[in-house]
């Protein structure tokens, strides 16, 4: 017999040693925790005396608790794992977790910008060649913000007007290469001309004044910002991948092209967009425009 609180700690050690990211311990270790306080309230002290009803109960207090449909599912899915883990290891008879359901996620409909919404937020940003530069990046290649956040110099390949951009695996992405077109790359030289600090030890593309790499939260903030002033409502940085995905869609690039340029597993990803477009009759074509 084993108590919870160690069972929990020999869990996220075990996470640790099977590479998860810093990001995904704290989120298991914190669904976890939460559980635990759960099943302490129902006087449940050993792993063995888990039952299935106390899991349904947990899920049942967060729907209670007004959590969204895809924050319960994000910690049904933490709670499966944690107890497939203690049954792996002897600790339980049985999976009982595999008997857990998640709560059904209604689809949200993707915010896509439309070009008259993203050109605004380009003319709002336009004196300051960082932010331009960033807001083009996202726009133009589809790379999510903590990609951003992570491009280095060494990153870049720009040969005049064409080159690419590696993007290195990163969690459940693999490694990708992603073509930059001219409107990128001119954004990304103009920053790098007239603005960005000329230090040496600075790796990263982005970075402050200091030679600090711009954490996510500073990027976030600073676009935000620019939809304020750009008169774009209810539009969130994500968005400008959504719009990357839905208006090359349109446009007739293949759907195989945009799932490998933006870094989806799954087909299927990109082929719900489909839902929210109206595509292009012409012959598919892999070579992405310009927004």
């Amino acid at each position: 017999m084993i108590k919870l609180e160690i069972a929990h700690k020999k869990f996220i050690d075990h996470l640790q040693t099977e590479g998860k990211s810093q990001a995904t311990l704290i989120a298991y270790n914190k669904d976890i925790e939460q559980l635990i306080g759960h099943l302490g309230n129902k006087g449940v002290d050993l792993v063995s005396d888990i039952n299935l009803k106390h899991l349904e109960e947990f899920m049942k207090n967060l729907a209670d608790m007004e959590y969204t449909p895809k924050s319960i599912s994000r910690k049904t899915n933490a709670t499966r794992t944690f107890i497939k883990y203690l049954s792996i290891e002897g600790h339980m008879p049985k999976n009982i977790g595999e008997e857990l359901k998640h709560p059904k996620l209604q689809e949200k409909e993707p915010r896509i910008l439309s070009k008259m919404e993203y050109r605004a937020l380009r003319d709002a940003a336009k004196n300051d060649s960082r932010s331009y530069a960033m807001i083009e990046v996202l726009l133009q290649t589809g790379v999510t913000i903590s990609e951003l956040a992570g491009i280095k110099l060494a990153d870049l390949d720009i040969k005049g007007e064409t080159g690419s951009m590696f993007i290195p695996k990163r969690n459940n992405k693999e490694s990708r290469n992603i073509p930059l077109n001219k409107a990128v790359i001119e954004a990304i030289t103009k920053y790098r001309t007239e603005e960005r600090p000329n230090i040496a030890k600075a790796e990263n593309l982005f970075i402050t004044k200091t030679g600090n790499a711009l954490l996510v939260r500073n990027i976030r903030s600073t676009i935000n910002r620019y939809f304020k002033l750009a008169g774009v409502a209810k539009a969130k940085v994500n968005d400008l991948r959504h719009t990357f995905v839905a208006h090359h869609l349109t446009a007739g690039v293949s759907i195989l092209q945009l799932s490998k340029i933006s870094g989806h597993k799954r087909i299927s990803t990109i082929e719900r967009y489909l839902n929210y477009i109206e595509k292009s009759n012409e012959p598919e074509k892999n070579d992405l425009g310009i927004l």
